[in-house]
C-alpha cells in the first residue's frame, strides 16, 4: 500500500486517522491547518514534535504541483498551466476584481463531455482529479500570486459532476474553517447538464451556486453543440433545475456562450426567455473564446446586446461577462493543448 494522501481526505476522516495511528485528536486540526496553509513538508509542521513529523513523513503524502507555465494578462489576469505528479498538466485562471480574487480551476485532466466550442474537450478525458489535486490548484497559485482566493468557480477543464465524490470532499475541504474558510455561496459548480448529479447536489445541504452550461434554447440546436444534450435532453434538465431551486431556495445561473450566427438571434433569445422566465435564475451571455481548430467565433456586440435587451425586457436578470485574459487566450484547455501532443489532433 502507498502513502495516505492527506488532502484527499475530509477534515474527519484525517482526525479518525491520525487517532487510529494512537494521536490526540487535536492533532487533527493542526494538521488540517497546516495543509491549507500550503506547505510542502512535514518539517514546516512546526507545532509538532519531530518524531511525529517523522511518522507522518514515513506514512503520509502531501501533493504537490508543479507550475509549468504562467501568463499574465495585462488586465491582471494569471493563467496557470500545473504539472501533476504523474506527469499530466490542468489550468487554472487566476482573476483580478475589485470585490476580491476569484480562481477558476480544473476538476479533470481532459473532458469526456465533447462541447464543440471548447478547447477542454480536444482529445477526451485522461482521468478524474483527486481533492488534493483540486486544492492544490488554490494553495500554488496563492503561493505564487500572493493573493489571497475569494471566490472559487469549478469551471476550468472537466465536468465536476462527472468527479462528483472527489468534488464535493473539495468544497467541504475548501468551505470548512480549518481548511480554506471560503463559504460555500462563494463556490460555484458548473455543469454541462448532468441531471443525476444535479439532483444529488441538490441533497447536500451546501449552498454552493450551481451554475447550467445551457449555450441553446432548444434540443436540437444543443445537439449540434454539446453531445450530452442527447441523453439529457432540455425537457430533463429543466426538471431537475426546476427540483434543485425548489429543495434549495438557490438560484441558478444559466451560462449561454455568444456564438456568431449559431445561437444568438432574436428569436433565440425568444425561446430562451420562454425557458427560463419565471425562474429564480440569472443568465450570464458569455461572448465564446476563440479556439485554435474550432470554427466558431464570438457574436459582435451589438447581437450581444439585442439579445440581453429581449431577456431582460422578458423580466430575466441577464449580464454580460466581462472579458478577461483575452490577451493571454484565459479560456481552460488551450495552454493545455499548446504544451502536450494534443496540440496537432484538429489542426
Amino acid at each position: 500500500m502507498g502513502k495516505v494522501r492527506l488532502k484527499d481526505l475530509t477534515f474527519d476522516q484525517l482526525t479518525e486517522y491520525l487517532c487510529s495511528l494512537g494521536l490526540s485528536k487535536f492533532r487533527g486540526r493542526q494538521v488540517f491547518e497546516w495543509l491549507y496553509k500550503g506547505v510542502t513538508s512535514f518539517d514546516e509542521m512546526t507545532n509538532l514534535s519531530k518524531d511525529l513529523r517523522t511518522q507522518l513523513d514515513t506514512l503520509c503524502e502531501i501533493t504537490s504541483l508543479e507550475i509549468v507555465k504562467k501568463q499574465v494578462s495585462s488586465d491582471g489576469t494569471i493563467k496557470y498551466l500545473f504539472r501533476l505528479e504523474d506527469g499530466e498538466t490542468v489550468e487554472s485562471v487566476l482573476m483580478d476584481y475589485k470585490h476580491g480574487h476569484p480562481i477558476c480551476i480544473s476538476t479533470q485532466v481532459g473532458c469526456n463531455m465533447g462541447c464543440k466550442f471548447c478547447a477542454s474537450t480536444i482529445g477526451g478525458k485522461v482521468r478524474d482529479l483527486s481533492p488534493g489535486e483540486i486544492i492544490d490548484q488554490i494553495l500554488f497559485a496563492q503561493k505564487d500570486s500572493g493573493v489571497t482566493v475569494s471566490n472559487i468557480v469549478l469551471m476550468g477543464i472537466g465536468e465536476p459532476l462527472d468527479n462528483y465524490d472527489s468534488v464535493m470532499t473539495f468544497i467541504r475541504n475548501a468551505n470548512h474553517y480549518a481548511g480554506l474558510n471560503i463559504g460555500a455561496r462563494h463556490i460555484s459548480v458548473s455543469t454541462c447538464g448532468l441531471t443525476h448529479g444535479i439532483d444529488r447536489l441538490a441533497e447536500e445541504d451546501i449552498p454552493v451556486t450551481l451554475s447550467v452550461s445551457l449555450h441553446a434554447p432548444n434540443d436540437e440546436l444543443r445537439n449540434t453543440l454539446m453531445p450530452v444534450n442527447k441523453k439529457y435532453p432540455i425537457k430533463e434538465l429543466m426538471k431537475s433545475i426546476h427540483s434543485y431551486i425548489k429543495k434549495t431556495n438557490r438560484r441558478v445561473t444559466f451560462e449561454y456562450s455568444m456564438i456568431d450566427g449559431v445561437n444568438d438571434g432574436i428569436e433565440q433569445a425568444k425561446e430562451l426567455l420562454k425557458l427560463t422566465k419565471g425562474m429564480l435564475a440569472h443568465i450570464n451571455l458569455i461572448p465564446v473564446n476563440k479556439v485554435k481548430g474550432k470554427e466558431y467565433s464570438k457574436s459582435n456586440p451589438d447581437r450581444i446586446e439585442k439579445f440581453r435587451t429581449v431577456l431582460e425586457q422578458g423580466g430575466v436578470t441577464t449580464t454580460v461577462r466581462r472579458s478577461l485574459g483575452s490577451d493571454i487566450e484565459a479560456s481552460c484547455g488551450q495552454l493545455r493543448r499548446e504544451n502536450s501532443p494534443l496540440k496537432n489532433l484538429s489542426e
